[in-house]
């Protein structure tokens, strides 16, 4: 006899895709758009986006050299109905901590360097560590 009674035993846990993305705006792109808000208009700066969006860019995790798991994402932006530019800001969330680190160059960075904090580049972080290789016979 089946039951008909649902399992709810993965039934509150969001996808990876669903925490990734939740995890970014949260974290990131509301953070930044409030910031951005208390700019003055005439300023010199990068006017910000009128709208930003998360993708995120691979569906399952990656390790780093660590061996700490990671979800790389995109962040795309459109200027006053514009289209949109994709990878605007691209980065990585790891899924442990829910830290978030973005790419500038060839160096990632924590996310709180958008919003104002001084941080310095942070090493072997949203990369994946390489597959590890056959023995040798």
């Amino acid at each position: 006899m089946l039951s008909s009674v649902p399992s709810l035993g993965w039934a509150d846990e969001p996808s990876l895709v669903d925490w990734t993305q939740r995890r970014v705006e949260s974290a990131l792109v509301k953070p930044l758009a409030q910031r951005e808000g208390k700019r003055s208009r005439f300023s010199r700066e990068r006017q910000p986006p009128s709208e930003r969006r998360v993708r995120v860019t691979q569906a399952t995790t990656s390790a780093d050299k660590k061996g700490r798991a990671f979800v790389p994402f995109a962040v795309d932006a459109r200027f006053s109905g514009d289209n949109w530019r994709q990878n605007d800001m691209v980065g990585c969330v790891y899924r442990g901590s829910g830290d978030i680190y973005l790419k500038f160059g060839n160096e990632h960075y924590p996310a709180a360097i958008l919003l104002g904090k001084d941080v310095k580049p942070v090493t072997d972080v949203c990369e994946a560590a390489p597959p590890p290789s056959a023995p040798s016979s």
